[in-house]
């Protein structure tokens, strides 16, 4: 199986493209910015979801599904959140199509099936879920409410990136009600770390937990918490938010509750999501040149077996063999494919694992029969050694987790050399076209500095990192007095 990858170094988004579809994790569809997720890839979403929607539910949080249309009248009702998405709404207007009398064979839009009320399709969900919280919330008994559903939403992109920015994407939405204030940021601090956990224990990504400025925080919301993560080409990806919403969707829509006063007071509330674009921080941490590079936490395949033989006979007796290694590994849950097709030469499925990311890739010919032996070989290093049969269990089991921990340290390794500390604008210029990755400067806290960056620079502030220290200093754009710094970085 031929590779022809572009090489990172030469065109790191050609590369990109060229691997999302070669791996067949995803493809364009026919309709304009969305993406067909392929088995392999989905199968990847699959155990993300898995795990994250484990995490959650050992947090205290329930399932539940809410419409995917969203009457304007709702939509309208917190003025921030309806202006933050406005330019991003598909909109329903009509209910039917008919024939078309002037084209045989055509439809039309039916001019009669206009509806009293346009409807949006979801580019969130606060404005449906809080006005369904209404008629659940009545006392301090009903609360806390915390509820997640996964689901799909629509935010009309004009530029897209399979997984990255697509018109319609696949996420999971948490939403929850709070009797206070306190409850509300520890809930929405939770979330953030469970997001937190799940890039680097299980997605093998180091991330960095802050808050953003009010420039780049969710529309609607009181503070927004993120994750970001630095991709291979030194440009950072927001990987995850949770946001505390305060008391504007309860004000928007009316929610009160009794507290234990017998007084009425509005909900506090926070929502937090993950999406698709998961995917597209696991493919740019961890790939190279040679195609994908899994973590086994995440890999759908984790150990392939490739037989080498010529004839039934022989096929045969390996497959003998290795029975009995496929049930002990399947009893692990750990998950392994036999690759006996005989359409393929096994270089050709060398080349596709490879390329496919397999963590580990076993191949057992004539020879190992006779010795009892096994051709171990590790995507991630690319290096290959040979194991005798009575330790192959436990070595798979020792390599699998030195795959994980090797590919997270490995992206560590990068983040941290690449989070450089500047004084100056030159500097803090030269080091974005040079080197890339954060840069910790010193910002006076206004919007209009950070749009004068962002105008000249496209580095926008990912976050104020959440351990950032108090420290003295002068914003590196206006010479105006700050007591901290930020991260600033170019982003997808």
């Amino acid at each position: 199986m031929s590779k022809n990858l572009t090489k990172r170094s030469e065109d790191y988004s050609k590369w990109y493209n060229e691997l999302v579809v070669k791996t067949e994790l995803a493809e364009n569809s026919g309709v304009r910015g969305c993406m067909v997720i392929k088995p392999y890839g989905y199968a990847i979403w699959e155990k993300m979801q898995q795990i994250l929607d484990k995490m959650f539910k050992e947090t205290g949080h329930q399932n539940a599904y809410f419409p995917l249309f969203v009457p304007k009248s709702y939509f309208e009702a917190e003025e921030k959140n309806a202006e933050g998405f406005a330019k991003e709404c598909a909109v329903v207007t009509h209910y039917r199509l008919k024939n078309n009398p002037e084209e045989k064979g055509k439809l039309m839009v039916d001019p009669e099936a206009k509806l009293e009320e346009e409807l949006i399709i979801r580019p969130t969900s606060e404005a449906i879920i809080w006005n369904t919280y209404k008629g659940w919330i009545q006392s301090y008994r009903d609360l806390p409410i915390l509820i997640n559903q996964w689901a799909n939403v629509v935010r009309w992109e004009m530029r897209t990136r399979l997984f990255l920015r697509t018109a319609e994407f696949l996420w999971q939405e948490g939403h929850t009600a709070h009797a206070t204030k306190e409850e509300a940021i520890e809930e929405t601090e939770k979330m953030l770390g469970v997001y937190a956990k799940f890039a680097e224990e299980y997605m093998a990504v180091p991330v960095i937990k802050g808050l953003k400025t009010e420039t780049e925080r969710f529309a609607g919301a009181d503070e927004t918490y993120c994750i970001e993560a630095l991709m291979q080409d030194g440009k950072a990806l927001q990987a995850g938010t949770s946001h505390f919403l305060g008391q504007n969707f309860a004000k928007a829509f009316d929610v009160k509750f009794a507290n234990k006063e017998g007084k009425l007071d509005y909900v506090w509330a926070t929502s937090w999501g993950v999406s698709t674009r998961l995917m597209g921080a696991l493919i740019m941490s961890h790939s190279d040149d040679n195609g994908l590079v899994l973590p086994p936490q995440l890999a759908p395949i984790q150990v392939v077996i490739i037989p080498i033989y010529k004839g039934k006979e022989q096929l045969e007796a390996v497959r003998a063999r290795i029975q009995p290694l496929i049930n002990e590994l399947q009893k692990r849950n750990i998950s392994v494919k036999f690759d006996d097709r005989d359409t393929q030469k096994p270089g050709f499925k060398f080349n596709e694992y490879e390329l496919k990311g397999v963590p580990i890739r076993l191949a057992i010919g004539q020879r190992d029969l006779e010795n009892n032996t096994f051709e171990v070989a590790r995507r991630d290093l690319l290096t290959k050694e040979t194991i005798s049969g009575e330790n192959i269990v436990e070595h798979i089991e020792n390599l699998l987790v030195d795959i994980q921990n090797t590919i997270y340290q490995k992206a560590l390794t990068y983040r941290n050399t690449h989070i450089t500390e500047v004084n100056s604008y030159q500097e803090f210029k030269e080091v974005l076209e040079t080197k890339g990755g954060f840069i910790s400067a010193h910002w006076d806290g206004t919007p209009q500095t950070e749009a004068a960056i962002q105008e000249e620079t496209k580095a926008t502030i990912r976050c104020i990192p959440l351990d950032v220290k108090n420290e003295k200093g002068v914003c590196i754009y206006s010479g105006k007095p700050s007591n901290r710094r930020v991260l600033f970085a170019k982003a997808y």
